[in-house]
């Protein structure tokens, strides 16, 4: 029986088609000029409550903006894509996204987020993260891409939820942070899961 083909990653480096555009929101390289839409968020303790850092003061999201505008491009396995979510009627950035290349020889992804909570409830990380996927499973033909989170972080697990991601593990106190041992969660998802679920017919 012949092994089954393995698709082709895109030549490298790989610079994405900026902006990627979604039905509401263009995601797109982060500027110097984001710094105090990103630092509005960055400074609230309420975001960073399960991320391992922050808040940040003014100086911290300049270190922060300053380093995103540079993960523009994919040239190897560790590589990562740091990208403002803008609201493409409205012009207002109201989060970020990340994509880790984690390894191209076994084909794998992973996904972040950090949005502005004054911007919750309108689906825009969905959204956003969904574009990722996206981007990992068909422009980058990766088999896998998973997402990490504190295991107390409710909310981004149903996020991951909606985007169909399933629950692959939940590692017991193996994190310290603000002070306690926390617990990790793992959600994933492959390729043929998105296949799957993007080539079902609409209700």
């Amino acid at each position: 029986m012949p092994l089954p083909s393995v698709p082709q990653t895109p030549p490298l480096p790989y610079t994405p088609d900026y902006p990627i555009r979604t039905e509401r929101l263009d995601l797109r390289p982060v500027t110097l000029d984001d710094l105090a839409a990103i630092h509005a968020y960055q400074r609230r303790p309420e975001v960073c409550r399960y991320l391992y850092w922050g808040p940040l003061d003014e100086a911290g999201s300049r270190a922060s903006v300053t380093a995103k505008t540079t993960r523009t491009t994919l040239r190897e396995s560790g590589d990562i894509l740091q990208l403002a979510v803008v609201v493409r009627a409205t012009g207002v950035l109201v989060g970020d996204v990340t994509f880790v290349w984690n390894s191209r020889e076994h084909r794998q992804g992973g996904i972040g987020y950090v949005f502005h909570p004054d911007h919750a409830g309108h689906g825009y990380a969905t959204e956003a993260s969904r574009a990722l996927l996206k981007l990992g499973f068909e422009e980058l033909q990766l088999h896998r891409i998973q997402a990490e989170l504190d295991g107390r972080n409710t909310a981004s697990a149903r996020l991951l939820e909606r985007l169909g991601m399933r629950r692959e593990g939940h590692l017991r106190e193996n994190e310290f942070l603000d002070g306690e041992w926390s617990d990790e969660v793992i959600y994933a998802m492959l390729a043929r899961e998105w296949r799957a679920q993007h080539s079902a017919p609409r209700q």
